[in-house]
């Protein structure tokens, strides 16, 4: 046979459990970076050269949005080396460090096309209440997931 037949590739979820990690200790804003992408390219969202793209975007402007959030994401040029739209929790109850700021949830994220415009509107729409703030940062897995998907 000349032509192989293309697998259709099962549509990702944007969130799975398993890209959730909760009670994290502070680490070095970078590090953060490094880990959450890694979670991304390890779930099959994105390639590896997107890690360094997120990066990349830190140096151009902060993504610390305020509320105890920070949202990684790489750099325009980055769009080729994501595959599947999704998102990676991270959670700080402590608190950790990003560019003089206190974070306690980091949220890495890959959006194919202008998918991630629709993602950070989503995220900050629910981290603009306080309360939801506080239950994500303290939160466990299931809770994480719940609040973030709207699912049990």
């Amino acid at each position: 046979m000349f032509f192989r037949s293309k697998k259709k590739e099962e549509k990702k979820e944007l969130l799975y459990r398993e890209n959730i990690r909760t009670g994290c200790a502070p680490a070095s804003q970078e590090d953060v970076i490094r880990q959450v992408g890694q979670m991304l390219v390890d779930s099959g969202y994105v390639d590896q050269p997107y890690v360094d793209a997120m990066l990349e975007r830190e140096k151009t402007f902060s993504t610390f949005m305020g509320n105890l959030l920070a949202l990684p994401h790489g750099v325009e040029a980055a769009k080729k080396d994501i595959k599947a739209s999704g998102i990676a929790v991270m959670t700080f109850p402590e608190g950790t460090d990003w560019d003089g700021n206190t974070v306690k949830i980091v949220i890495g994220i890959a959006g194919v096309g202008e998918e991630h415009l629709q993602i950070l509107s989503v995220i900050a729409d629910k981290m603009l209440d306080a309360d939801a703030a506080e239950k994500l940062a303290a939160g466990d897995v299931d809770t994480v997931y719940a609040l973030l998907t709207g699912k049990e």
